[in-house]
């Protein structure tokens, strides 16, 4: 289990993503504490880079990050 490298600079655990205040919480436990494998952000960041990671993309958004991967 990984916590993020990345949640010093990631918008969504810097809470800069509009959503639901409790859910976030939950989400940062499960995806930027514990298993950031886990989480879409970082598939893409790991992927591609950071330029290719969509602005508004949730850890929980697993179909947009591999809609993102395979777009050449």
């Amino acid at each position: 289990m990984h916590e993020c490298e990345l949640k010093d600079s990631c918008p969504f655990f810097q809470g800069k993503l509009k959503s639901d205040k409790d859910q976030d919480e939950t989400m940062k436990e499960k995806y930027c504490l514990t298993n950031n494998l886990n989480c879409a952000r970082y598939m893409v960041f790991t992927a591609r880079g950071a330029e290719s990671i969509p602005e508004d993309l949730f850890p929980h958004q697993k179909d947009r990050a591999y809609e993102c991967l395979i777009q050449e």
